[in-house]
């Protein structure tokens, strides 16, 4: 690789910057307990586990290009109610984004960022170059970066989503067309993201430098025997990392 100081940070967004799986407990829960539907799961954990069963499912089909942003939400809603039981295979499409839209609220009230995004981003404003790399929408996530206070540490023109740009992470595409997004090469530039898979090898074999953001601590702070990867427990390491 060539050298050179890192001059470019570019971030994932869900459960990196944002409170994903925070935000999709608190918002499915009391959606479920709003509909009165909560009751027919053994516990909350069981509902959880179902409905993160089901996103992982169909937002494979929508990274695939199989469906649309909405047309996933959709599905979730479909096939989610399906496991309970209901006859879900005429639901038109309308009553489906209705039923998304009641979780989407309950979810959104609850978001937020993580602690430690905003005191990080702050501080490498100034003398790094900014942006997103995420498997979403563009308008999804710049929502949710607006609505977190996240956004204006971003140029709109360095925020890559899959939707929009036509390829998914892990592939090298979408990474070399945020680097290209803040003009800077991909040796200059640090990838940050909680998937080992799609952020830290997506991005090591892209030419960035991969760091992996493991907030459960589930392996030490030190790069894994020869794949390259930094490993961070929290956005407040990646500061001393990249002086180091």
């Amino acid at each position: 690789m060539p050298t050179g100081p890192i001059t470019g940070v570019l971030f994932d967004v869900d459960d990196t910057l944002y409170d994903y799986t925070g935000s999709e407990r608190a918002g499915i829960l009391a959606h479920l307990h709003h509909l009165d539907l909560l009751r027919r799961f053994p516990g909350p954990q069981a509902a959880v586990a179902l409905w993160r069963e089901v996103m992982e499912e169909q937002y494979a089909r929508f990274l695939s290009g199989e469906l649309t942003f909405a047309g996933q939400q959709r599905e979730r809603t479909r096939r989610f109610l399906a496991r309970l039981g209901e006859d879900t295979a005429a639901m038109p499409d309308e009553t489906a984004a209705a039923w998304f839209a009641g979780y989407t609220a309950h979810r959104d009230a609850a978001q937020a960022a993580f602690p430690d995004a905003g005191p990080v981003l702050a501080a490498l404003a100034p003398t790094h170059r900014l942006g997103i790399v995420s498997n979403s929408s563009t308008a999804h996530q710049r929502r949710k970066l607006h609505a977190t206070g996240l956004l204006h540490h971003f140029d709109d023109t360095a925020i890559v989503c899959s939707d929009e740009h036509g390829e998914a992470k892990p592939a090298p595409g979408i990474f070399l067309a945020a680097c290209a997004r803040l003009g800077l090469p991909p040796h200059r530039v640090a990838h940050v993201g909680d998937n080992y898979d799609l952020d830290a090898l997506g991005a090591r074999d892209a030419g960035l430098h991969p760091f992996w953001l493991d907030r459960t601590a589930s392996r030490p702070a030190t790069a894994p025997a020869g794949d390259g990867i930094h490993v961070l427990h929290s956005l407040a390491d990646l500061l001393p990392a990249l002086r180091a």
